[in-house]
């Protein structure tokens, strides 16, 4: 069943009109005989809104009780029992009240849709998902009910219901939109002209978006020209913290401004599986980026800045969008950051856009786990409390009068080395209290200036020093070891559950699946090898990265077997043997993924048998019919020309060879479509491009039709293409034959054609009854004929012959409504090389 098709109509702010356009546009179709009706549409109390729901069948909402009150929702159950063509869904962004289907009326609007039903809606701008920060701080109120901005855009129609602020503020005030008692509050609060204006310039800011977008689309389906790289690719680095969302949102309105926008959240760990984000927000985050149409990417990295700027330059990026840091002001004596990091060392082919929020300098919300492999700074702070500490502790008590005493001395060293510790781990404390228990017995342990102890009881007090001084060394070591390990298994885990859930859904495709490895391990190229047997050579399946796949597992860096037959082979470094856990999931889903992607593939090849039975079912049909037809009256007029019982006048004899020879025709026309249509079927066309004139071939394609019947129009300044002359010749006269017999007797057919771009396009317009929208793309298939109830005779495969010689000749075939009626076919077919039309001349202020 096709789907449903969606139009939504757009508005800067309540009260613009948006719901009183919707329900003008149903009566519109409901008096071209449309079947319309109304799910749910609210008026508000509006007088003028109300009336124009009279004449309007409305479905019987549904009664929910909520804490005692009872709410009107939709009914989905009765709209899909009713199944009109097309319904009105009011207020998009609403929330159902809680018990009922869906959570949000837009679900409950996919619901319709994938049921085939058309819709008609309503909404906001400032209940577009992305666009919440902005509206807030624009007009001071939070937006509760939002609708992710994926659903708008995927509308079929968006239509901008525009007023200027002035005007609506006069609506406001002449009661036509609110109770009079809520008027003077509404003026003065949201409905500020300030507030209205800025509203007013995100809807048509989005709208024209949406615009340059629809254009690209038309562009690219109907090859009018190369489109060079214009995409914005946005990049946003997340920590795992709060401030996660604004930048997602903020990046989003980014990719916004520039069609074709696209956002890849990534969140970076540390390589050593190190990470302080939280598992439960980055899982909000995520699905906040799916949701606006972003995807997410999870990294591992030894440094952090380092690994964000090598992932946004991997994957083409132009824009990078960091958070301010979360740091208190006395942390930077660590280091600048990582955004300032990340603006540094971008470089010129990167724009890197550091954006405040609400967290910032107020420190991290979780601590930073610690490892067994310490940040370098941190070492180095550990040597000098260790080394540097005890000589500078040792040149105090030396040079100030005062006598603490042994065991205070060995406390304040102790102290140096549990700092060094915690700073430097393991061997910076060993070397402090080494050094340590040195300077004591030198300085402090009589007699001094000797290493020798006269009393034992400063021995024991050593010994116990040297003892306790090692052993929390050793226990701070541990800590940061068990840390370490328990933070990597978080890592894995987070890997882990990724790839269970792309199994569930069975969205990750082979390439996907090893760039994602590639990403995971920071490696260069990664390929996922097979044979068929232990004697075979191994052959690449899928490789991805900048390096060539290996020829054998024994080639690569790091291999990984997948049973006997299979592995996946990775260039770039060798991996540590913990992280081999991770890459064995890896290469068991690259495996699924193969075997599904196959399977697809046999489904696929399995479709097309049905199909080729069924137009072999067809033919058998047509041959049964069409092409006995035209035999028959061969037949009949050979038979009454030999009949020795009947004397037959030149007039007669003259009309039966007249209709032997128009059989003849017929039948000749008929089997060479089916010869054509047998070549496109089994892909064995091969055109002969040459660069030629369109008026060489299309007034040659005229040649089987009246001549008084098409009006021709083909200027000569059109540039030369590049076709295979015989192919665009049976093209066109396929097209014209088709508009010749549906066009009304006396009216001729139009062929016109111009220069677009890098492309000529071929209009060939009929003034017939036409064909409706959704019976434009079925006219091509073979053996197809609208409304089966042809004039003339046929098989119906003229236009699917037509379209597969244009696409063999590099061109499209498509249909249209010819303006006052009829069906308009645009072929189009690409320009000889430097042949391409001048540029025309434009003034000076529009190119300047």
């Amino acid at each position: 069943m096709a789907r449903g098709k969606l139009r939504i109509y757009l508005g800067a702010a309540p009260g613009v009109g948006k719901t009183y356009a919707m329900l003008s546009e149903a009566h519109r179709r409901v008096e071209r005989g449309t079947d319309c009706v109304v799910a749910f549409v609210e008026h508000h109390g509006r007088p003028r809104t109300e009336v124009m729901l009279h004449g309007l069948e409305q479905i019987q909402r549904r009664e929910l009780e909520y804490r005692d009150t009872v709410f009107t929702e939709m009914d989905v159950d009765a709209v899909l029992e009713r199944k009109p063509a097309v319904v009105l869904v009011d207020e998009l962004a609403h929330t159902n009240v809680p018990g009922s289907r869906n959570t949000k009326r837009w679900q409950d609007v996919e619901e319709l849709l994938e049921a085939g039903i058309t819709v008609i809606s309503t909404v906001n701008i400032q209940h577009l998902e992305s666009l919440g920060d902005v509206v807030e701080s624009i007009t001071g109120v939070r937006q509760k009910e939002t609708v992710p901005d994926e659903v708008v855009r995927r509308a079929d129609q968006i239509e901008l219901v525009d007023m200027s602020p002035h005007a609506l503020r006069r609506r406001m005030a002449h009661g036509n939109i609110y109770k009079p008692d809520k008027v003077d509050a509404s003026l003065s609060n949201y409905f500020r002209l300030g507030n209205l204006t800025a509203l007013r310039e995100l809807a048509l800011l989005w709208v024209a978006d949406r615009v340059d977008e629809y254009l690209q689309e038309y562009r690219s389906e109907h090859r009018v020209s190369k489109i060079w790289g214009s995409r914005e690719r946005i990049v946003v680095g997340l920590t795992g913290g709060p401030e996660g969302r604004t930048l997602i949102r903020r990046a989003a309105r980014l990719a916004e401004k520039g069609a074709g926008g696209e956002v890849l959240a990534v969140y970076i760990a540390r390589s050593d599986g190190l990470t302080s984000g939280s598992p439960k927000e980055l899982a909000v985050q995520r699905t906040l980026v799916e949701e606006l149409g972003g995807t997410f990417h999870h990294v591992l990295g030894e440094d952090i800045p380092s690994a964000l700027l090598e992932f946004a330059r991997g994957v083409n990026a132009t824009q990078i969008v960091v958070g301010t840091s979360r740091r208190k002001a006395w942390q930077y004596i660590f280091g600048p950051g990582v955004g300032a990091t990340v603006a540094v060392d971008s470089g010129p082919d990167l724009d890197v856009h550091i954006v405040t929020h609400e967290e910032a300098a107020k420190g991290r919300g979780l601590p930073v786990a610690r490892g067994a492999r310490l940040e370098r700074s941190r070492v180095i702070w550990g040597w000098l409390a260790g080394v540097v500490g005890p000589a500078l502790l040792t040149l105090l008590l030396t040079h100030v009068d005062v006598h603490l005493g042994l065991a205070n001395d060995m406390l304040l060293f102790l102290t140096l080395t549990v700092a060094a510790a915690l700073l430097g781990g393991l061997l910076p404390a060993l070397a402090s209290a080494a050094f340590g228990s040195v300077l004591l017995n030198w300085f402090f342990t009589p007699p001094v200036d000797r290493l020798t102890i006269a009393d034992p009881k400063n021995i024991v007090a050593l010994v116990v020093f040297l003892l306790v001084a090692v052993s929390v060394a050793s226990v701070v070591d541990l800590a940061a070891r068990r840390t370490h390990q328990a933070a990597r298994l978080r890592a894995e885990s987070e890997i882990l559950s990724f790839l269970a859930g792309s199994v569930l859904r069975g969205e990750t495709t082979l390439d996907a699946l090893l760039e994602r490895v590639r990403e995971t391990f920071a490696m260069d190229g990664v390929a996922l090898l097979e044979r068929e047997s232990e004697t075979d050579p191994w052959t690449c399946t899928g490789s991805v990265g900048d390096v060539s796949p290996p020829a054998r597992p024994e080639d690569a860096d790091v291999d990984m077997p997948v049973g006997d037959h299979m592995a996946l082979a990775l260039s770039g470094r060798v991996l540590p043997a913990e992280d081999r856990r991770v890459l064995a999931a890896f290469a068991a889903q690259a495996a699924v993924v193969l075997d599904r992607q196959r399977l697809q593939s046999q489904a696929e090849h399995a479709r097309k048998l049905a199909e080729g039975n069924r137009i072999r079912t067809a033919l058998l049909a047509a041959v049964s019919h069409d092409l006995r037809t035209p035999l028959a009256g061969i037949k009949a007029s050979v038979t009454s020309l030999r009949s020795d019982d009947v004397e037959w006048s030149d007039e007669d004899q003259a009309e039966l060879l007249a209709g032997i020879e128009e059989g003849a025709d017929r039948l000749d026309h008929l089997i060479g479509n089916l010869l054509d249509m047998s070549r496109v079927q089994t892909g064995t066309v091969r055109p002969l491009i040459r660069e030629i004139d369109l008026d060489e071939v299309v007034p040659m394609a005229l040649v089987g039709v009246p001549e008084d019947s098409v009006v021709l129009d083909i200027p000569e300044d059109l540039p030369m293409v590049a076709v295979d002359p015989g192919l665009l010749e049976r093209s066109v006269a396929n097209i014209v034959e088709n508009a010749v017999k549906y066009n009304p007797d006396g009216e001729p057919v139009l062929v016109s054609a111009s220069a677009l771009g890098d492309r000529v396009e071929i209009r060939v317009a009929d003034r017939g009854p036409g064909v409706p929208d959704e019976a434009k793309d079925r006219i091509f298939e073979p053996f197809q004929r609208y409304g089966d109830a042809p004039r003339g005779t046929g098989v119906g495969l003229g236009l699917a012959v037509a379209r597969g010689f244009a696409e063999e000749n590099g061109g499209t075939l498509d249909a249209e409504d010819t303006p006052g009626g009829g069906m308009t076919m645009v072929l189009t077919v690409p320009t000889a090389a430097g042949h391409l039309p001048a540029p025309p001349d434009l003034p000076a202020a529009v190119t300047s």
